[in-house]
This record gives structure tokens, sequence and C-alpha cells, in this order.
């Protein structure tokens, strides 16, 4: 149990902007918010990539919340402020260890994944020729799936102290009343007008008529209306009635495929995590539908036959060994997985001793390997517009969340007097086997359309015990550097003993088997570089790797650290 002691120690990294935060039947009023990068505690924390969704959730800690309670307010209030990857339009995954409540004891995985529309079909996406029209897949009401997230939350609750009203209640008024946007949100949503307009029958709120600048008011008055409703009547107020309503009357004026029946029919999955141990620490992680898990147990376990420790943090030696392990773990991705409530998935197989050592008896140290001649299907990346967030309590109950749209602002398609945008999940399925999809991703059988099933997906929550009490919990967005980036912040706190601060902020770098290329951040050193290229390795630099997110609790002392690439923000008391 992690014991009240003193208020929070805030780091240096402190960075000031000004929101507006309407109390309910008030005036608007600015309030300053801090965006807090580093902080230790005693009692609770909560990352996430708003500072005003992580104030939300440290608010319901601080009123006698459990984690559960955050996570739920916290998600919810993501939804309204951070509308490019927050969502009721999509789905994700949530990982958590309980140690109190009716959950005491257990380690929970929920699915709340997209689904693919019951009128969906192998082909749909294919032209007469059997060409693949990626536009379709990938913005428009063609291009979504039945959203998860509203039914994922009520899977919570069953973990949670709060009533429901209680939490949903601060994304309601920060719908109503409005918030101000920052100069990134505003720089976003310049950016998409074009394809807000394109999408949409009727203007959205993220349209304007002069272009948006930092500070400006965003206030979402249909959206704080579907909100009420889900208040009032719980799932059945986003799956059935009048928001479901207007999801299919906007699914038919744009030629989508979702119907009320498939909205009803949404089913959250309650899987069993995966858990490993890695060197006397339980990692706990998400099983599929999310890739993430078994190529992280993959990817970790052929680690800890290697002495890396050894071998230093970014060194030219560690960097190739990580590599070939992670160009291995992506073969197998592409190949053998996919939704397994669909296709036989081999799991006991891929992460077996004997199978893993196999994967590496070609490794030659101070070599490249070569993609062509490791077997396995092909991958690119997904949308990195994928948003995380970790809370921990003053029980030690630990909560690991990942949600998305996919693409920043998933389809463009907002639903018109509902306020929220869909998603355009129907792209991470192989839309053709041998294709790319937006970001490159190739699949196979394992992952293609079916009615009812569940896209692969990269979402990479994470926890880890340290005897048998939460010592890290982990995640990020970006898409299928997600799992990669997850595994070097483990490896770096577990293996090189880093600081969480440089752990998460240190230049990080990514392989995906194909394209055959180590992905590396600006400020990766000039020198592995250098030394990597002579080994026989292709270098592309790249945009920044990921946002992750960690809560590191040692003892009494909770570090709460969000990643500097973003807006990601840490609280904690």
């Amino acid at each position: 149990m992690i014991k009240r002691k003193t208020a929070c120690l805030l780091s240096i990294l402190v960075f000031t902007s000004s929101f507006i935060a309407a109390q309910p039947n008030s005036d608007k009023v600015a309030v300053k918010y801090h965006i807090t990068k580093t902080l230790i505690c005693n009692n609770g924390a909560v990352v996430s990539g708003n500072a005003i969704a992580s104030k939300v959730g440290l608010s319901i800690l601080k009123q006698g919340g459990n984690a559960v309670d955050a996570a739920i307010a916290t998600q919810l209030a993501l939804a309204v402020v951070y509308p490019g990857a927050g969502n009721i339009g999509g789905g994700g995954f949530m990982v958590a260890h309980l140690t109190s409540g009716s959950g005491q004891g257990k380690n929970i995985s929920i699915d709340f994944r997209e689904t693919a529309p019951a009128a969906a079909s192998r082909d749909m996406y294919l032209d007469a020729n059997g060409n693949p029209q990626m536009n379709l897949s990938q913005e428009g009401h063609l291009s979504s799936g039945v959203p998860g997230t509203v039914a994922g939350v009520f899977a919570y609750m069953k973990y949670a102290k709060l009533p429901f009203k209680k939490l949903i209640q601060p994304a309601i008024d920060l719908a109503e009343n409005g918030f101000s946007i920052s100069a990134i949100q505003a720089e976003n949503f310049n950016i998409n007008k074009e394809a807000f307009i394109k999408f949409n029958n009727s203007q959205p709120v993220f349209v304007k008529t002069n272009a948006w600048i930092k500070g400006d008011v965003l206030i979402q008055k249909d959206l704080a209306n579907t909100l009420k409703r889900i208040r009032d009547n719980g799932a059945k107020g986003f799956y059935e009635g009048e928001t479901a309503r207007l999801i299919v009357a906007e699914m038919k004026n744009g030629k989508g495929i979702i119907t009320a029946e498939d909205l009803k029919n949404y089913k959250v999955k309650t899987r069993t995590p995966i858990v490993f141990n890695y060197k006397g620490n339980t990692v706990i992680t998400m099983p599929l539908s999310s890739s993430g898990g078994i190529i992280l147990e993959q990817m970790m376990m052929m680690t800890e036959k290697r002495n890396i420790a050894s071998m230093k943090f970014e060194t030219a030696q560690s960097v190739q060994l990580m590599t070939e392990i992670e160009r291995r773990a992506y073969a197998d991705r592409a190949k053998f997985l996919g939704d397994a409530d669909f296709v036989k998935v081999p799991v006991k197989t891929l992460v077996s001793d004997a199978y893993l050592a196999d994967r590496m008896k070609d490794f030659v140290e101070g070599k490249a390997g070569n993609s062509k001649d490791i077997q396995g299907g092909k991958t690119g990346h997904e949308s990195e517009e994928t948003t995380h967030f970790c809370v921990i309590d003053k029980e030690g109950n630990a909560v690991s969340v990942t949600t998305t749209l996919n693409n920043s602002f998933g389809s463009k398609t907002v639903i018109s007097g509902a306020g929220f945008l869909m998603n355009d999940e129907m792209d991470d399925f192989s839309v053709k086997p041998g294709v790319p999809n937006l970001y490159g991703a190739v699949g196979a059988e394992a992952n293609a359309i079916a009615p009812g099933k569940r896209m692969l997906s990269s979402m990479t929550p994470t926890i880890v015990l340290k005897n048998n009490k939460p010592y890290l919990i982990v995640g990020t967005p970006g898409g299928t550097t997600i799992t990669t980036s997850v595994y070097q912040t483990l490896i770096d706190i577990l293996e090189f003993n880093m600081s969480t601060n440089d752990a998460v902020n240190k230049p990080k770098f990514h392989h995906q088997w194909l394209p055959d290329q180590i992905f590396v951040e600006e400020d990766f050193p000039e020198k592995v570089r250098n030394e990597l290229v002579m080994m026989g390795f292709t270098i592309k630099e790249r945009e920044p790797i990921g946002r992750t997110e960690v809560i590191k609790i040692t003892g009494n002392k909770i570090e709460a650290v969000a990643d500097k690439r973003g807006e990601d923000d840490a609280e904690g008391y």
C-alpha cells in the first residue's frame, strides 16, 4: 500500500499554458494550467496526453476514487479535450493490476477494440479489377469500425468505487462550457479543415471561418448532450436510442455500413492478460487482438538470454542486438497474428524458449541481418495518433490504457447532432494481402476483413510488478513503434538502470522488419549511427518516436514522467 506522506515535488520541467475550464452554471473563467513533465509524490498519480485530462483524473483520486475511477474520468475527458485521439468513437485496450475492491488480487485486461460491421467483407475496398481503393478505408464513413470505447468504460465500472455520473461530469462540463486550445491543437484543426469540410455535410465545431489560434475556446454542445445521454442511460445511451439513431443516420448519409444492429451487438471482451517473468519482475500486458503483448514478450525473452546490461545503453552493440530482436518479432507479427476469435494463432509456440532460441540462431554480433532471409509477413506502421494514460492510487491499484481513432481525427467524419468523431480503424485490416495501408502496413490472411472481427493493433499497455507490487506502469502511442518504445523503455530501466526521465526521453530507434531500415530520431547519436552503417544497416531519420508515459513506484515514492515529445502531462499528490 502506498501511504500518504507529503505533497508532490515538482520538477523544473514545467511548462505553462492557459486553458478555459468553466464551472457548471458559471461564466467561463480562465484557469492557469501547468504542463508538468516529471513529479514525485506519495499518494497517487495520473499521466496522460493532455494536462486538463490528467487534472480531471487527479481530482477524482483526491475525492476518494480509485485508479479505475480516475482512468474512466481521464478517458472521458480526453474525448473532449484531445479530439485527435481521445474518443468515444474509437476503441482501445486496458490492463490493470488491482489490490483492493471487487478486483482485489486480479490482473485484468479489457479489449474494447472496434469491430468490422456485419456488412463488411474481405474484398470490400477492392474495385472491379481487384485493385484496392485505399482512400475508402482511410477516410470517410466507410472506413469506420463499430466503436468500443463507451462499452469499454462501462466494463471498467465493475472495478470502480464512485458513481458513474460523478466520473463523466467533468467531461460534460468541458464540452458544454469549453476550454481554450493549445497552439498545437490550433495547428491540427487548421491542417485538417479541408478534410472536415469534405467528409461532413454540416460544418463540425472543428471548422471556423478564420484560422484557429492558441487560446481560442472550443465549445462542443452536441458532444455534451451525447455525454449526458451516456450519463443518464449508461452504455445504452450510446449503442441504442438517440445517439445510435444519429450514428446510423450519419452512416447512411455517407454510404457507411454501420447499422443499429451492429451498435446493439457490440461486445467488450474481457481477456486473460499476458503475464510473464523477466529476471524476477512480473510483466502484465495485453493479449490479442493487440499484437503488442505477444511481441513484447518475444522481444523481452530474446533479450533475457543475452547479457545486454554489459553492452550499455545506446551503444552500437546494444542497438544492433535490440534491432535484430525487433526484426524477428515483427516478422512473426505479420505472418501469424490476427483476431484469435477468428484465426488460430500459435501463441504458446511463438513465446516458447525453443522457438525464440531458433529465431536468434542466425544472429551475428557486429553484422546486420537481412530481412529477406527472415521468414514472416510484411509490416509497416500504423497511425501514430493514439493516446495513452497511466494511473496509480494510494492503495496500489494500477491502470494502463491505450485508446485511438487510428489516424489523426480518425475518419474525419463527425456524427451530426452527436458531436464526436468516428474512427478509421478498418484500414488496420489487411485490405488486400500484400498491399500496404495508409501507413505502409502490409498484412497477411490472419488479419483479413470479416464481419464482427477485430482488426490487429500494436497497442501495448503494460504493468510491471516487483515483489508482487506495482513497479512500472508504461505505455505510448505511435502505431507499430508502440511495442518497440515500450520494449526499449523497459530495457532501459530494468537492464541499464536508467532514470525514469532518461528512459522516457532519451532518443529512440525502431525496426519493423520491412522496410529493412533502422528508424532513428533526430538526436540519435551520430557516432552510433556511423557504427551501425559500418555493420551494414540502413539508417533513416524520422519524426519523434512515440510519447511514452511512465509511472514508477518505489516503496512509498511515486515518480510520474510524461514524455517531452508532446503536450503530455503528469499530475499527482
